[in-house]
């Protein structure tokens, strides 16, 4: 395929209706395919009416948190006494998650024109794209989307003849996971160390320097011209049952399924039509074993959960788990879960900022217990400690981070400790060396 999307007939097709297509990278190109009619469109609303037809299509975060966009928007103060600002996380480092890249390295425009019109929403003159460190070939193709969209008047100082300033700068991080949660990105983008701030205050109080800020994930500012060049109604019509989840969401597939890649679905689609019908299923002769639908810092599910299982905020949820950032992690009969579970803690010790206790502590104690127990060294005491040591991560810290690791970790124990136990009765031979 050349890049991580395989279409299928059961897609809607909307934000990626035109990755892999080389020519909507450029800005005539895109206006071709349609491209910033819905700023122009946008431009001649008020900033209220912008926010009200958001509010009205029932978009939700994109990113992991599911909170509704509109109302995020509206959080931000009618008068401009202090810069607003716009800021739009790339910072896609969530394990498991590659929808955000297809978007930068295919449809830049869309970017950036969902960009542009939230920040005519909030009343913000400068935006701030944060992309992430590695995405060397996404972020040359961004910085030369949004120097076109400069020469077009989609940007700058008179955006499409309106008399409205519009500034975008494309800020690169530097490999730091840390800086996708949204307060430790503004740190970065200030120039500080990239730690989470203690809410309140909210960013729409006091963001980047102090100002109102507002912080979009790619994907939610990418179906933003959709919605207002098709309406509201035409959104919230893309749902599968459940009102309060409505469009399409982009999932990364990937793991032990056939056909791996980003697939595009309504909300509510059935979690098992998407692994078995779309991603192919399991290779042959293996089946499913267990499944982390958002990314790796949410609870798994075992193959029994994904059954009736709808693709939405809330079905996830009912389930015991979370929609997160769609990034799918598909593990079959032959995986190792205690091993996996080791490396997701492995990687959030070695991701965390340090600041707080319980995840500078945690992170490093739970790799270590699990290490030992995958050495053959485990007590009967440490399933105990683990789920002891989460408890204490947990809703205790500045950021998530310290829960995100935990959250496999409880949920495995809980669905598959046979696993856990095969390693501490030594009833199945040591997967590390001895640590």
């Amino acid at each position: 395929m050349g890049y991580p999307h395989a279409s299928h007939p059961k897609e809607e097709v909307v934000l990626s209706k035109h990755f892999g297509d080389a020519g909507a990278r450029t800005f005539d190109g895109w206006v071709k395919r349609g491209g910033y009619e819905a700023l122009r469109k946008a431009l001649a609303l008020s900033r209220d009416e912008v926010v009200e037809v958001v509010k009205a299509s029932g978009l939700r975060g994109r990113g992991g948190a599911g909170f509704p966009t509109g109302l995020k928007w509206s959080f931000m103060p009618k008068e401009v006494t202090k810069p607003h600002y716009l800021v739009c996380n790339a910072d896609e480092s969530e394990p498991g998650t590659f929808k955000d890249r297809e978007i930068l390295r295919w449809t830049p425009h869309q970017l950036i024109e969902g960009c542009a019109i939230a920040a005519h929403a909030i009343g913000a003159q400068r935006i701030y794209v944060y992309v992430r460190g590695e995405f060397t070939a996404e972020y040359r193709i961004l910085q030369a989307a949004v120097d076109e969209a400069y020469r077009g008047g989609a940007l700058g100082g008179d955006v499409l003849g309106s008399g409205r300033r519009i500034d975008l700068v494309v800020h690169r991080g530097a490999g730091a996971y840390i800086c996708g949660e949204e307060t430790a990105m503004m740190n970065s983008i200030e120039g500080r160390r990239g730690n989470p701030r203690i809410k309140p205050p909210f960013p729409a109080q006091a963001g980047l320097w102090a100002s109102p800020t507002t912080i979009n994930n790619v994907e939610t500012l990418s179906a933003v011209p959709h919605i207002i060049a098709k309406g509201a109604e035409w959104y919230r019509s893309l749902c599968r049952g459940n009102p309060k989840s409505t469009g399409t969401k982009l999932f990364s597939v990937c793991g032990h399924v056939q056909k791996p890649g980003n697939y595009e679905v309504v909300m509510g689609t059935p979690m098992r039509e998407l692994v078995y019908d779309m991603a192919g299923g399991m290779r042959p002769g293996r089946t499913l074993k267990a499944v982390i639908p958002g990314g790796s810092s949410v609870p798994m599910l075992s193959a029994a959960e994904i059954e009736d299982c709808p693709l939405d905020y809330e079905g996830v949820a009912a389930k015991g788990s979370m929609l997160g950032s769609g990034g799918m992690i598909v593990m079959d009969d032959s995986t190792d879960l205690v091993y996996q579970v080791m490396r997701l803690a492995r990687f959030y010790a070695h991701e965390s900022c340090a600041q707080c206790t319980q995840c500078r502590e945690g992170t490093a104690w739970t790799t270590r217990i699990l290490e030992r127990i995958l050495a053959g060294e485990g007590k009967p005491s440490d399933l105990d400690l683990l789920l002891d040591l989460a408890d204490n991560m947990t809703g205790k810290t500045i950021c998530v981070l310290s829960d995100s690791c935990a959250a496999p970790v409880v949920s495995a124990i809980a669905k598959f400790r046979g696993e856990f136990e095969a390693y501490l009765s030594r009833a199945r031979k040591p997967a590390l060396a001895q640590v």
